[in-house]
């Protein structure tokens, strides 16, 4: 059985060479772009390749490598053409960061079959494709698998019944693939943003004010108040603790489940 009891200098850097999945925007491409200042090469991943392509020479303008494979891990074969390609510009991979997929909120009365099979086949589904395809690359190297998961897999709430749920089977498989990586010298933990600045946050945002009349400086500070945090996240607020998870001072948080999210969950 492998451990993680080697001395801090002897083990790899881990942000050699990273896979980062819905890496076209929002918290994915912070977390590219950040892993990048800290010395990674990239292979980005997301379904928009103009996007991608941005993002890309964004971290080559950072003095580093980045390759591009535009897909949608909703489609089974996905993963192992995203890990090929990886492979193909870099020869190995160090990290996977599991960011991709969204689910659709709104009253459960209303979701349909197809609403549900969605949330899963991306955000789900796809990570536990595209870390099934890595694993061995991983092992090789003694990487890293991040989970970006979210605060509704710990409280959910009734208009995110999909995104509690798949966020809770996300934190499930987390756990179970920690035992996984203790026997193969993985590093396996999961970060769960609270509410974050992003493309999505800002079309609820809108959708808030168009009903309340808010300013959106207004609808902010009132769900603030009302999660009863600190403030509202940014993207780098995760990318700067994906890039602390996967460096090596950071190898001996192994299964651990991080709430990254002014104190908005309130539940041990």
């Amino acid at each position: 059985m492998t451990t993680f009891t080697a001395p801090l200098e002897s083990q790899p850097h881990l942000g050699r060479i990273a896979l980062v999945t819905g890496a076209s925007r929002g918290i994915g491409r912070a977390i590219a772009v950040q892993l990048a200042r800290q010395g990674a090469d990239l292979l980005l991943t997301a379904r928009d390749e103009t996007l991608l392509t941005a993002v890309a020479a964004e971290i080559r303008a950072l003095g580093r490598r980045a390759a591009v494979c535009a897909d949608d891990l909703r489609e089974p074969a996905a993963a192992g053409r995203i890990v090929a390609a990886a492979l193909a510009a870099f020869g190995a991979i160090d990290v996977v960061v599991n960011n991709a997929g969204a689910t659709k909120r709104g009253d459960f009365l209303q979701l349909t079959d197809e609403d549900w099979l969605d949330g899963y086949a991306l955000k789900l589904h796809g990570a536990v494709r595209l870390t099934r395809a890595a694993w061995p690359h991983l092992k090789a190297r003694r990487g890293a698998v991040v989970n970006i998961s979210g605060v509704g897999g710990r409280t959910p709430g009734p208009e995110f019944t999909i995104g509690g749920s798949v966020n809770g089977a996300l934190l499930t498989f987390t756990k179970a693939l920690a035992d996984v990586g203790v026997r193969d010298g993985v590093q396996v933990n999961a970060i769960n943003p609270g509410y974050v600045r992003s493309d999505r946050f800002n079309a609820r945002i809108r959708q808030r004010i168009a009903t309340t009349g808010e300013t959106v400086e207004q609808a902010e500070a009132r769900l603030v108040a009302e999660a009863e945090s600190t403030r509202l996240g940014e993207p780098a607020d995760i990318a700067h603790l994906v890039s602390f998870l996967v460096s090596p001072a950071a190898r001996y948080l192994h299964g651990a489940l991080i709430d990254a999210d002014g104190g908005q969950t309130k539940t041990v």
